[in-house]
Parts: C-alpha cells; structure tokens; sequence
C-alpha cells in the first residue's frame, strides 16, 4: 500500500481521504481546519502542518483545493510540492481549476522528475462518501496506469481523458452541460406550473422520452418525483451554486481563450451569477429553480 500526502480535507477532500484509509492506504492529511485534521485521525489517518512536509515522505500526493490559485501556491511556490517530493512521486491534483494551470503545474513537474494528473471530479459530497466518483484525467499513460488503482478507491468511473490539462477540459465541458441544463429543466417545470401542468405529470413524460436527462431523472429540481434530489430537501448543497458559477465561469474562460462559441454557457454564467448574488450561494445548484420562479 501507498505513503500518501493528502493536502485540503474539504467537504470533498476528507471523505476521498478516508476512503483511501479504509483501503489500507497510509494518508497523511494537511488542512487549515482543525476540525478537519480531527477527523482524518478519528478515521486512521495523520496529519502535519505543511504541504512540504507531507510531499517529503509520500509516494504519492492528492490535493483537493478551491482554486488555481492556491494550486499554484502549493505546487510552484517557494517550499511547495514541486521543490520538496522525490523524484518518482506521483502527484495527482483532483482540484477543478483552469486549463492553463493544470498544464504550468504538471511541466515544472516533469521538469522534475515527478509524475502529474489533472484528475478533477464529479459525483458531489455524496459521491467522494461513497466512494462513487467520476474521475476525468488528464496526464501520460504511464502516470494514469500507476494512479488507476487509487483512483478506484475513492471513484468507480476512472477516464483517462488525454495529456495534461485535458482532465480539467473534460470537468468544465460536463459541468458547462450541467449548468446549462439544469436551467432548462427549471424553465420547463415553471412553465408547467404557469400550464397548470402537475409536477408528476411532466417528470412521467419528460423522463421517458425526449426531454429525458441527468437534470431531470436524477436530481429533478421539483420535489416529489425523485425522492433522493435536493428539492425534497430545501436544496441542502450536494453541489452548491457557488460551485457551478466557478465552473461556468472557467468554462467561458477557456471558451474565450480557444474561440469557442458557447452562447448558451454564457447565458447560464450570467444566471447562475444572478442567483449566488440573491444569497443563494451556498445552496444546492438546482435550486437555481426558485430564482426562476422570480
């Protein structure tokens, strides 16, 4: 079993981390959260304060961090990752960030002598509990094939989507299909109700034909037809608003850095803008229902 560094044991990072314990797997964690760290230990794991430290004396490294930015920082910066592993050491980053990054990093990386994925996520809180992930990786063959087997710990659909950076491509084109469609179910059920359309009636219709999609058959933004949604939870996050605004705005980012015309992406940003600007942020993303309703 693997020595593994796991740097941010977020909402999302903790539960990938224990599931790596629950493998077998030595992980030693580092977050800012005391809690956090509280947790990791409950479960099997370590901790140590720096990012460095952990690198030092791993096999291999996971991060799991909000942004490109502080991908850059813990990788590129003075005492980052980077400058402290061995050569050899694996080092996956499951972050959702921007194209451009994920491709800096993993150079300086094979610059020096180390291995680098691009592997964000998808599947939620939810997904990384029960170890149910779908990771989208990006990197050289032989780093996928090394990685595989730990990925599988914490995910059960593993892609090895291409070279560097293409792991991230993958994230923001589905999550850019998720917005956008997420939105247009919404649209759909607040017709229905200005129709006099029951919820049911339009769920047993749509979902059986062509309407039918993952926005509508398993997270249906209206309570009711699919029990285990966050609708029938006043939209507790599994994936906040906040969340797919990022995401959004990194795929029109990317858009705009390729000359992609994504018009529809675009649109889904602005109102998916509007709603976390309302104070909805922290809520579920398919709440983007209720901003609809006006």
């Amino acid at each position: 079993m693997s020595r593994i560094g796991f740097i941010g044991l977020g909402n999302m990072g903790l539960p990938m981390a224990q599931n790596l314990i629950k493998a077998g797997h030595q992980v030693e964690g580092v977050d800012l959260n005391p809690a956090s760290i509280e947790k990791l230990k409950a479960a099997g794991g370590t901790s140590v304060e720096f990012a460095k430290v952990a690198a030092s004396r791993a096999d291999v490294v996971i991060t799991m961090l909000p942004a490109g930015k502080q991908v850059r920082e813990v990788y590129l910066g003075a005492g980052g990752i980077i400058e402290n592993a061995n050569p050899g050491t694996l080092l996956i980053d499951c972050s959702t960030i921007d194209v451009e990054t994920a491709r800096e990093v993993a150079s300086a990386a094979k610059a020096r002598g180390l291995m680098m994925l691009d592997a964000p996520v998808s599947g939620g809180v939810g997904g990384a509990t029960a170890g149910t992930l779908t990771f989208m990786v990006g990197g050289s063959a032989q780093a996928f094939t090394r990685a595989e087997s730990i990925l599988q710990k914490m995910g059960k659909t593993i892609v090895h989507a291409g070279g560097a950076g293409t792991g991230q491509a993958a994230k923001i084109c589905n999550n850019m299909i998720l917005g956008v469609s997420m939105i247009a179910v919404s649209e759909a059920f607040v017709l229905a109700e200005k129709l006099g359309l029951d919820h049911q009636k339009l769920f047993d219709i749509s979902s059986k034909s062509s309407g039918q999609c993952w926005s509508m058959t398993t997270y249906c933004p209206v309570s009711g037809p699919v029990p285990t949604s966050p609708a029938n939870r006043d939209y507790q996050a599994g994936f906040t608003a906040a969340m797919m605004l990022k995401d959004l705005r990194l795929a029109q980012e990317a858009a705009k850095a390729s000359g992609a015309k994504t018009p529809l992406g675009a649109n889904a940003e602005r109102i998916y803008s509007s709603y976390a600007e309302s104070g909805e942020g922290a809520r579920d993303f398919s709440g983007i229902i209720r901003f609809l309703r006006g």
